[in-house]
């Protein structure tokens, strides 16, 4: 099963019912689509090697089971797609199950989220224009001037 070469050399890859258990899990990892494996919330999808496991992998007799965290934004036909792929000329055979077991959170855009600089105010009565007094919040309400059918609407009130 698993042993070490003579020179003391890394364990060899582990082999159950035929099949490489570390050649499967380093395949499904270089898949882009995969941030990692994991053996699901219960974990149910391990295989036990002698001193050690292998997450994310179990091989049968019939197929072959491959749990994977996603990474964001990845169709799972795409991911199941590139893991079947990847696994298949390991596998023989076998069906391949892919589990989709989690999905990595999203990346982050900023590290800090940027603050709003002054709005210009529209009152032009003689000020020309000037910073408002408060910060405004922008919202998917404002109506573009210019555009066919529509009439732009500015507010001409002073702020005390």
């Amino acid at each position: 099963m698993t042993g070490t070469a003579s020179t003391g050399a890394a364990p060899a890859g582990a082999v159950a019912d035929g099949v490489d258990v570390d050649a499967v899990a380093d395949a499904a990892r270089t898949c882009p689509a995969v941030s990692r494996l994991c053996s699901g919330p219960w974990g149910g999808v391990v295989s036990y090697l002698p001193g050690r496991e292998v997450p994310g992998v179990r091989v049968t007799r019939d197929y072959v089971v491959v749990s994977v965290c996603s990474r964001w934004g990845v169709p799972a036909a795409d991911l199941a797609r590139q893991v079947r792929v990847a696994v298949a000329p390991l596998a023989g055979a076998r069906r391949i199950d892919v589990v989709v077991a989690d999905v990595a959170d999203p990346p982050r855009a900023d590290a800090e989220p940027r603050e709003a600089g002054p709005w210009k105010s529209n009152n032009t009565a003689g000020r020309g224009r000037a910073p408002s007094s408060g910060l405004v919040t922008p919202t998917g309400a404002a109506i573009p001037a210019g555009e066919v059918g529509t009439r732009a609407m500015t507010c001409e009130c002073e702020m005390t």
